[in-house]
């Protein structure tokens, strides 16, 4: 019963994200859910640090591959 409650937890608040919020969220969801429910059956917990985690390392890779094209623009 508790993984159907957490499974349909995190298919609901993954799903409630749009597009551009969930960039980097699922790989670090799920990475974060394993994690946590090997380190005593935190899952919920885990896969919600990892969505966090996981957002903010993608938005961060892509605002400095935003910033690497804006100088190769200017270098020319």
């Amino acid at each position: 019963m508790k993984h159907t409650a957490a499974l349909l937890v995190a298919t609901l608040v993954l799903g409630a994200e749009s597009a551009a919020d969930a960039h980097g969220c699922i790989k670090g969801a799920v990475v974060g859910g394993v994690v946590g429910h090997i380190a005593h059956h935190h899952a919920l917990l885990g896969a919600a640090a990892g969505c966090v985690i996981g957002h903010h390392l993608a938005a961060k890779h892509e605002r400095e591959q935003r910033l690497a094209q804006e100088r190769a623009r200017h270098a020319h």
